[in-house]
């Protein structure tokens, strides 16, 4: 029965055409690029204008200290400066032209002004209850604050009367996800950062094409990096074929759009408006470990029924009218929601976007931990902090909040695991907990604190979410699945090997070599 239903899935790509690698160049790609660059020039400059080189090396001290005053007198984080500040020291003239025309974010002004646009046009379409607000305000006024924080940047308002459902691994959100698909008869809205054919994108397809014959309105979004890491440049139009409406976004372009900048990063599944799915997990078979990628996949994502979807359902039509000349949102979210009024708690789905000036992802975090009086449990993929996020880490530990944190065991991408390991010392020394899943690879975006509080999302403890990609997680006060969330964590711990500075000490010289090395460079990464 089970391989019946494995064959039901679609399938749209021919044999060879997966995997097509497109010639682009990262940030770190272009350092050092512009490394060997001025190496050269400067060899020439040794050959050709010997007799003018004081005036030259003259010249750049100079520049060299306008641009240092620049970096530190601009908005720019301190992590980030400190970056830019070696890169500089490194490569005087050709440093300030990358660090110019980052800032300059060539072929993202006009994506940075249609979001602004959008944002501002839709933020009253949800303007949330009132009396919802009061009740938050005097159930947890700390928590209150933080959302009003959250509501600065878009229309994320406060819910109750939404049940939320936790899923401790990818498999079980599939499952679930194949049965509420089933039961769809208006519209469904999928947005996903990496969609890959097999069993699980096959099965999903299969239901999808099905419901689009029926009439049921279908419209998939996912990244532009899929096109060199998963699927063809036309996929978009194959899945037109089956009636399914479906948008790139971003797609990779040399220089103009890099690898990295700008990703969409967001997990959304909305069915009618009154289910959502959101978490870490994509549409490919490691994230229901259906294959061992990197040992066992650990995951996690959460379902949302009630009137607290209807944010996801806002969220994936702003990404959607980016390139709409008149996108369509009220008859979307006048979609009638029957609230569940046997679920306890509030609910604040929310997005983060990096082309406004709140880092909303990471001042979540901060500010959780800054209110925790007992515990904070986190599992993320990656580590690689931002002074700030670190200092709050360890004050949280340093005031006597047991902060324990899950990271990978078996990594993904080697850079980002050394990286993990430079602030291993530092938090120890306060007090964190760290531990690394020995099974396999935690992909889970958790925070959990105090029996009471959560987020599960699409945001990691790295640059690249932080700073740098469209994200959205989803807000918990004293939801029926907090416990579940907690014993989740607890489980995970158990299948863990314990971080002490002495194990710390011992780890391999090559870990170590890569993140100390790669560190001053993390933020540009």
């Amino acid at each position: 029965m089970e391989q019946e239903k494995e064959a039901m899935g679609i399938s749209l790509l021919k044999k060879g055409q997966k995997g097509i690698v497109r010639v682009i160049f990262s940030r770190l790609g272009l350092i050092l690029v512009l490394l060997a660059v001025q190496v050269l020039v400067l060899f020439s400059v040794f050959q050709w204008f010997e007799e003018f080189l004081p005036h030259i090396y003259g010249g750049t001290v100079l520049f060299t200290i306008g641009m240092v005053l620049y970096l530190l007198n601009s908005r720019l984080d301190p992590t980030a400066k400190l970056s830019w500040l070696v890169v500089i020291m490194l490569l005087p003239v050709f440093g300030a032209l990358l660090f110019l025309y980052i800032q300059s974010d060539v072929g993202h002004r006009a994506l940075k002004k249609r979001i602004q646009q959008l944002t501002e046009e839709t933020r009253m379409l949800l303007p949330g209850s009132e009396e919802t607000a009061e009740a938050f305000q005097k159930t947890a006024p700390g928590a209150a604050a933080l959302a009003r924080y959250v509501g600065r940047s878009g229309s994320y308002p406060v819910y109750n009367r939404t049940a939320v459902t936790y899923f401790p691994l990818g498999e079980d959100k599939f499952e679930e996800m194949l049965r509420q698909l089933e039961r769809a008869e208006k519209f469904i809205f999928l947005e996903y950062f990496i969609v890959d054919e097999g069993v699980m994108w096959g099965r999903v397809l299969e239901i999808l094409a099905r419901k689009a014959a029926e009439g049921v309105e279908v419209r998939m979004m996912y990244d532009g990096t899929c096109e060199f890491s998963t699927l063809p440049h036309d996929y978009p139009k194959r899945l037109e074929k089956l009636g399914i409406r479906c948008k790139m976004f971003a797609p990779v372009s040399p220089f103009v759009s890099t690898h990295y900048n700008y990703r969409d990063h967001r997990k959304i599944l909305v069915i009618d408006g009154h289910t959502a799915f959101n978490g870490g997990i994509n549409l490919a078979d490691e994230y229901i470990n259906r294959f061992a990628k990197h040992g066992h996949w650990k995951d996690t994502a959460v379902m949302l029924q009630g009137e607290a979807a209807r944010s996801f359902t806002l969220m994936f039509l702003q990404m959607w009218g980016l390139d709409e000349q008149e996108p369509e949102f009220r008859s979307y979210l006048d979609a009638p929601v029957l609230p569940r009024e046997a679920a306890k708690g509030f609910v604040m789905p929310y997005g983060d976007c990096p082309v406004d000036r709140d880092k909303v992802g990471e001042q979540v975090y901060m500010d959780i931990l800054n209110r925790a009086q007992t515990y904070v449990h986190i599992m993320s993929p990656y580590l690689i902090l931002d002074g700030e996020m670190e200092n709050a880490l360890k004050f949280a530990a340093e005031r006597g909040v047991e902060v324990s944190l899950i990271l990978p065991g078996v990594p993904d991408k080697k850079i980002p695991y050394a990286l993990a390991w430079t602030h291993y010392a530092s938090l120890l020394e306060s007090g964190v907990r760290i531990y690394e899943y020995t099974p396999g690879f935690v992909h889970a975006k958790v925070f959990v604190s105090d029996d009471r509080e959560a987020v599960v999302g699409t945001i990691n403890l790295d640059y690249r979410s932080l700073y740098h990609h469209f994200e959205c997680a989803t807000y918990l006060y004293d939801t029926d699945c907090i416990p579940d969330i907690e014993a989740d964590f607890q489980a995970t711990r158990q299948l863990c090997s314990t971080v002490t500075m002495e194990s710390a000490k011992q780890e391999k010289f090559s870990r170590k070599a890569a993140g100390i090395l790669m560190k001053a460079m993390a933020p540009l990464m």
